[in-house]
């Protein structure tokens, strides 16, 4: 964890900085991934398949004539990356382009998908939605049977793996289950984090109430997206051993970006990136 955190501590996250309007890549602060899963026992061999939807809301840039240009940004990160990039070192790039002419949104793109590709060491994949097509950009919540109506009694606000626990007399299930509650915070902020986070799986059926107070424990815990993400999948498979296992969040957006890590350790189709109600 020292590693990590030292890295995200060099980065510019919490820092008073000054806003550059001129394009400069060289904002981008990649931070290796490999820290955090050596903490939760993850080696050079990934027990999942995924990847991480960012979504940039205020992306702007001008044209040749040096009318301003807008567009909505999603951004695909394959979990076999070497490096996430620290959120506001991202933020920062991005806004790098305000004052930066270019040729058109393809030559924006471009720019994009090479840069962050250099910076998380994987292709990336990178989509821009023009104003035209903003109307047809819908709102959605997570499918899946909800668990946070469940009256349960919760002391736990630290990660608590040890709460986790199946109803090993019942037979194998298949389902999804979803909960709105999960809030963590930034590692070297403080900040809140909220996010909307849905478990698919296959196999003895895993205890709601336990899941529920397990997902409630990350309240006063202190790490980024994708981490959170990828301790969950850990905790559930140490406690539970589904078959099949697929876990997603989506969290709320800060500084203009939202980050929805996806982690899976089946062949599924990746999910869409529908934006909840909360983004």
């Amino acid at each position: 964890m020292t590693d990590t955190l030292n890295a995200a501590q060099a980065s510019p996250l919490g820092k008073t900085v000054s806003y550059i309007s001129q394009y400069d890549p060289s904002l981008l602060f990649p931070i290796p991934r490999q820290g955090k899963r050596d903490e939760i026992g993850i080696g050079a061999e990934l027990p999942f398949m995924g990847l991480d939807i960012w979504n940039g809301y205020e992306l702007s840039w001008l044209n040749k004539r040096g009318k301003p240009q807008i567009a909505l940004a999603t951004f695909q990160i394959p979990a076999n990356s070497p490096n996430i990039v620290e959120s506001k070192s991202f933020k920062l790039y991005l806004n790098s382009f305000n004052q930066t002419q270019l040729e058109d949104a393809a030559a924006l793109t471009q720019l994009l998908r090479d840069d962050l590709s250099a910076a998380t060491g994987a292709s990336i994949q990178v989509k821009l939605s023009a104003p035209e097509s903003f109307n047809q950009l819908k709102f959605g919540e997570l499918p899946g049977f909800c668990i946070d109506n469940l009256d349960i009694e919760v002391n736990q606000y630290d990660p608590t793996p040890q709460i986790l626990h199946c109803d090993e007399s019942d037979g194998t299930t298949t389902e999804t289950l979803t909960s709105n509650l999960l809030k963590s915070n930034c590692l070297v902020t403080g900040q809140p984090d909220w996010a909307s986070v849905q478990i698919q799986y296959v196999g003895k059926p895993i205890n709601r109430e336990s899941l529920l107070r397990y997902l409630i424990s990350f309240r006063n815990h202190n790490e980024f997206h994708e981490q959170c993400v990828e301790r969950i999948f850990v905790d559930i498979m140490k406690a539970c051993h589904p078959m099949k296992l697929a876990v997603y969040a989506r969290y709320t957006r800060r500084g203009g970006l939202d980050i929805n890590p996806f982690r899976s350790n089946f062949n599924t189709d990746f999910p869409s990136n529908l934006r909840g109600a909360r983004q």
